[in-house]
């Protein structure tokens, strides 16, 4: 539907295949009749979703694969199938524990996908599912990664290869960038302009960009008449943002993300080692291809650069003795020089890199090069050490030595025959970084465009300074060097409520002179911005910085050992499994779990309770909203209120991968207390929601109504009534309690609080009952459905309080420091009359520090 292969740092996008006939899809009885690529970026963040739905027309089950390529930056965040309506949410686990249970549902026969990383570069995610004659399957694949600002633009490359005309074919992306957006382009290289032009929209304005293409049956065939498709070729989405200023801080929820990318500064001049392999390995077009590169590279050099070349095959000869200044005259010579290089012999890596690094140290130290200038060693080879030292781990080391931090190195590996493994290594250790170099017709251009990505330093030794004891998790803030085009990014997490201001120094040195940029940010103007952003998910600053710790703790893993390269893999195993991110150390698997019919037809018997409580973790909230968050590893729970007026709508549980939603409404007493502190509300109305089976049923305390697919049914609390349906079930116990479940998985009950009518301030109020949640995505959230999460917390310091019976305590809960009281909260589940008593650590202040953000950005406009 989408084939993908990975190209540098490109993204392609998903092909359905059929193992027996890769080609035929609809001769094999397999149809794909809907692909929608859904993204939405915002701060360079981009979320992306790509829905593939099939029908399998045959008359008998057929296994269909779901094979993806990705960009080696991206994470998978998550995937669903939906099989027949019923979608199977997927759970980040890690590696093995993921095979182990996918393989026992394989050995089952249950349908089964498994989503990992196939090889270290994360180029390869693959699902197969068995559909049943006559099924529908829906494979939803959700991806999240940090678009990099590359010469000058931030690029979203989506490679297009449908094996079929798709009746519905969708591309659709907002973007969302708090500076204003400056430019946004978009192209597809296998369609005429003209073609193009009534299938695809682009637009922007402000901080808002939006670009769609949407091809009909006939824009994608090849002719009037044929069969296949014309969508072959790559889509490309290219944008940059407004620069006033050389940095824009932005703080959501606790979080903070630095982009800085300075404009206007003068270049610094460059001293630059090329390190070439002109091994027999290297003969014919990688060596043609080479020498173009560095011809078009030495148009590219300026008077104030300093160059040569270091060839080494079996042995290692330079073209100077020196370092040269690139002068018209002596760029002639290296044109020349360039052009007679020939192929010979082995590949002597080491000596090859040491004198290249070298010459660069001599030339500092005896004043040849400009003292506010900088050098880079940039190595070329297509094949492993043969000849001189020839073992990976001591190379690195006598280089590591050799360069002694003072600048970096960039390796660029040419075609596959290599241990790529090692030059990135030996380059991330080295500030650098690695490349590998396709063997294509366009080698040539593939090294150019890296050496343009270097070419033009603007700060060296950048530093990034913060508030002192402000952060935690601060991702790496200092660069050997910023290059125009780039940009860099740091992000952290701020510690302390009262952030009203915040600042961010950078320091750098310039082609003529030291500089330091300051950016401040104002708290209120940052909220004010951030409130035009309707459409992206709120923690996405939160998860940026998870994105790119993971991503920089992976990189510092593959050159550790022993103890310290166990704490970088526990961290980012940590941080994968929290965040719900497939990376090297994790896998995703979504099982199918059988129908537990039987158990389900004796929760059914009347005059036994409804359900048996599980033993899981469950979250409530009951009586002046009292929210109760259980912890049953800790054998403890946390609680806390929400003070709001009358009329209120919260949102308690919001998942966008079920498509279930959970919002109540708050009622007050008869009359107001006089004294306001002491005014009592409660919830007095509850939506549920589910977006994926067109359901809602809306709770007040004196009748029930369900709408299905639009449908309403009216049902009063004297009823005993069972409805069922597809993967739904609807029990109300009569003036007692409902309990919904949405497949083996989720159940929620709600609990009628009746009073007397005559009471002289009390309503009938409810009160909602997570009892099982364990089918519900990672990506839950709401006031109960943040917790639904594993989360950990710690009491100390228990102490005496205001109040002789209620100790307080010091509780540390997602890095924040709040101080608790000692409570207890009624649980209602069993009996609506007694309840029993749970005792928790009650948070203050609207249960801040404790829920994500502040309580206000729970409220919403209306039950659904």
């Amino acid at each position: 539907v989408v084939a993908l292969s990975h190209l540098g740092s490109a993204l392609r996008l998903g092909s359905l295949w059929l193992p027996e006939k890769p080609l035929s899809a609809v001769a094999d009885g397999v149809e794909v009749y809907s692909t929608k690529i859904n993204s939405k970026v915002t701060s360079r963040f981009a979320h992306n979703v790509v829905t593939t739905r099939a029908v399998n027309r045959a008359d008998t089950a057929k296994e269909v694969s779901f094979d993806v390529e990705l960009p080696k930056t991206a994470f998978i965040t998550n995937f669903t199938l939906t099989i027949d309506g019923v979608t199977y949410p997927g759970n980040v686990k890690e590696k093995e524990v993921a095979k182990k249970q996918y393989e026992k549902a394989v050995s089952q026969g249950k349908t089964a996908g498994l989503v990992k990383a196939s090889g270290r570069k994360l180029e390869k995610f693959t699902v197969s599912v068995n559909v049943a004659a006559g099924s529908k399957v829906t494979f939803e694949l959700t991806y999240e990664e940090l678009l990099k600002r590359h010469k000058g633009k931030y690029e979203m490359y989506l490679k297009v290869q449908p094996k079929q005309l798709v009746k519905h074919f969708e591309i659709d992306v907002d973007i969302f960038e708090p500076q204003g957006i400056s430019m946004l382009d978009a192209e597809a290289s296998f369609i005429t302009n003209d073609l193009l032009g009534s299938a695809l929209t682009k637009s922007f304005s402000g901080k808002k960009g939006h670009v769609s293409f949407k091809p009909s049956l006939d824009q994608q065939r090849s002719c009037p008449t044929c069969t296949d498709s014309l969508l072959n070729g790559d889509f490309t989405i290219t944008y940059d943002v407004n620069r006033e200023s050389p940095g824009n801080v932005q703080i959501v929820n606790g979080y903070f993300v630095h982009f800085f990318a300075p404009q206007g500064l003068p270049v610094v001049p460059k001293n630059v080692a090329f390190v070439i392999d002109i091994s027999g390995s290297m003969a014919g077009r990688k060596l043609e291809q080479t020498k173009e590169a560095l011809l078009r590279i030495l148009e590219d050099m300026k008077e104030e650069d300093y160059l040569n070349f270091i060839l080494f095959s079996g042995d290692v000869s330079t073209w100077k003795e020196h370092l040269v200044q690139a002068t018209p005259e002596n760029l002639q010579e290296a044109r020349t020089f360039v052009k007679s290089m020939e192929d010979k012999g082995m590949t002597n890596i080491n000596d090859g890199l040491l004198r290249g690094i070298s010459m660069l140290n001599k030339a500092r130290e005896e004043h040849r090069v400009p003292e506010r200038s900088t050098a880079i060693v940039i190595m070329l080879t297509d094949g492993d050490a043969n000849v001189g030292e020839s073992r990976p781990e001591k190379i690195q080391e006598n280089v590591r030595n050799a360069i002694g931090g003072k600048f970096p190195l960039y390796n660029l590996g040419f075609g596959n025959n290599l241990n790529y493994n090692f030059l990135e290594n030996m380059a991330l250790e080295n500030h650098g970084f690695a490349r590998r170099i396709y063997e294509d017709s366009d080698a040539d251009l593939q090294l150019q465009g890296f050496y343009e990505e270097v070419a033009n330093p603007l700060l060296t030794g950048v530093e990034m300074d913060y508030p002192e004891n402000a952060i935690l998790g601060l991702t790496q803030n200092t660069y050997q060097h910023f290059y125009d085009g780039s940009e860099i990014v740091v992000a952290g997490h701020l510690v302390g409520e009262d952030v009203n201001s915040f600042k961010a120094d950078v320091k750098g040195h310039g082609a003529t002179n030291d500089l330091t940029f300051t950016e401040e940010v104002d708290m209120k103007e940052m909220e004010k911005a951030l409130q035009e952003r309707d459409y992206i998910f709120g923690n996405y600053i939160e998860r940026l910085w998870a994105y790119l710790t993971i991503e920089q703790l992976l990189e510092k893993r593959k050159n550790a050992h022993g103890e310290e390269k166990e704490n970088l893999t526990a961290q980012a195993l940590d941080l994968s499994l929290k965040y719900h991110f497939v990376t090297p150390l994790t896998s995703m698997v979504v099982t199918k779990p059988e129908d537990n019919e039987d158990e389900r037809a004796i929760a059914d018997k009347p005059g036994e309770a409804s359900y048996q409580p599980p033993q899981n973790p469950y979250y409530h909230v009951d009586g002046d909203p009292h929210f109760i968050i259980q912890v049953p590893e800790k054998d403890d729970a946390l609680c806390f209120n929400i003070n709001e007026a009358p009329g209120t709508i919260l949102r308690l549980i919001q998942d966008p991968v079920t498509g279930l939603t959970v919002n109540g409404q708050i009622i007050g007493d008869k009359r107001g207390s006089p004294d306001s502190k002491t005014r009592k509300t409660y919830f007095g109305k509850l939506g549920i929601a589910n977006a994926q089976m067109d359901f809602q049923v809306e709770v007040t305390t004196e009748k029930i109504t369900l709408w299905n697919r639009a449908v309403p049914s009216t049902f009063s609390w004297l009823d005993t009534v069972t409805v069922t349906q597809d993967g739904l079930s609807m029990m109300i116990n009569r003036k007692k309690n409902m309990v919904v479940s949405f497949g083996d998985g989720v159940t929620f009950v709600v609990v009628l609080h009746q009073v007397w009518k005559k009471h002289p301030v009390h309503h009938d109020f409810l009160g909602f009952y997570v009892v099982d949640s364990h089918r519900m995505s990672a990506q839950t959230h709401g006031l109960l459905g943040q917790f639904f999460q594993p989360f950990d917390f710690k009491v100390s310091d228990i102490r005496p309080g205001s109040d002789p019976t209620k100790p307080d305590a010091t509780l540390v809960v997602k890095t924040h420091q709040l101080t608790v009281t000692r409570g207890s909260q009624k649980d209602y589940r069993k009996d609506a009359n007694i309840g029993t008593k749970v005792v928790c650590w009650f948070v203050h202040n609207n249960g801040e520090g404790l829920i994500d953000g502040v309580h206000t950005d729970y409220i919403v406009p209306n039950l659904f």
